[in-house]
């Protein structure tokens, strides 16, 4: 299984993280009381939040404790612990755009403490990859991985053939690996689908990730009976339209409770986008969920952090310190 154990390196890693000033500490403090107030607590033996979050350009920082528009890149010391912070508050965190440099990812794991595991993917060179890696960040006093990590690509007749959906290969190939918590497995399966030049052109492979998964999902209820939920940036843009049903045509449904929120900085009040989805297969042959999600509000929801962190800067300049995106997360009892 494809493991990546981060060490500390003296030469890339400041052991400053761990102590920070105490106006810094103040402003992660005002974080925490947001993240507890919208977040439900982790319940030892009691429930599972898994999240997903497409941090931005998560790559390279700047060693400094203070911002300064001088700074390239954008994002510190400060932004890497406040970036823990709301990791800490999941299970297991799917994690897209970090990048082939690890260096902020490393001050995060840093922070996150010792008990804090990672899995991601190679880099997916550019200029269509964008540089980027797929990763799960876990707390490994909570879950552990359970044995599978596999990169999905199609296979070479199919596309040849003209079968699939999707005529060439994923640019940013779907990442899946199974942890175990209390008992139960369940694969999590994490993607960051190709923008484009427009929505049309992402169809295709969001509907050959349907028919994969919904097709991997049936051969899992039959033979092992274990939980698949897909998870990541999946770039709709709205509810209902073609990209939403070519996820869904399958199966595959996201719960009714992060339906109408928004997903980045930039969403207007009342037009939000669909970009980030969690979703999983409830009816039909395909594997059903057996961890145990309630039907009703406080069970899944986004952490809006633009409300407790950077509050007084413009939101797409606060979107290169900590994400232009918000965290989904989903509580499943255990």
């Amino acid at each position: 299984m494809p493991t990546l154990e981060i060490k500390q390196d003296p030469k890339k890693d400041n052991p400053a993280i761990l102590e920070p000033p105490a106006e810094v500490k103040a402003e992660v403090a005002q974080l925490e009381a947001g993240l507890d107030s919208d977040v439900r607590p982790r319940l030892l033996d009691r429930n599972l939040l898994i999240a997903t979050w497409n941090v931005r350009a998560f790559g390279g920082m700047s060693d400094t404790w203070e911002r300064s528009d001088k700074d390239d890149p954008k994002r510190n010391l400060v932004d890497a612990l406040a970036i823990a912070a709301v990791l800490s508050r999941f299970d297991v965190i799917a994690v897209q755009e970090a990048r082939s440099n690890l260096r902020a990812l490393r001050h995060v794991l840093k922070a996150l403490g010792p008990e804090w595991g990672l899995i991601l993917t190679d880099v997916n060179p550019p200029p269509a990859g964008n540089d980027e890696r797929l990763a799960f960040v876990f707390d490994t006093r909570r879950v552990r991985p359970s044995g599978l990590a596999a990169e999905l690509v199609i296979p070479e007749d199919e596309r040849k053939g003209g079968k699939g959906a999707l005529q060439e290969q994923f640019v940013r190939t779907p990442y899946a690996v199974s942890f175990v918590s209390g008992g139960q497995t369940f694969i999590l399966v994490t993607l960051h689908v190709k923008f484009g030049d427009d929505a049309a052109g992402r169809t295709g492979e969001l509907q050959e990730i349907a028919d994969w998964l919904g097709g991997w999902a049936k051969r899992t209820a039959e033979d092992y009976n274990q939980n698949l939920i897909c998870l990541g940036d999946f770039n709709i843009d709205r509810k209902d339209d073609p990209n939403f049903k070519a996820l869904s045509s399958t199966g595959l449904e996201p719960p009714e409770e992060l339906q109408g929120l928004s997903r980045t900085v930039s969403d207007k009040p009342g037009k939000p986008h669909y970009y980030d989805q969690i979703a999983w297969f409830n009816e039909g042959k395909q594997a059903k969920l057996t961890l145990d999600f309630e039907k009703d509000s406080g069970h899944a929801g986004r952490f809006e952090w633009t409300k407790y962190l950077l509050t007084d800067m413009d939101p797409q300049k606060a979107s290169w310190h900590i994400s232009d995106h918000y965290p989904l997360w989903v509580e499943f009892g255990t």
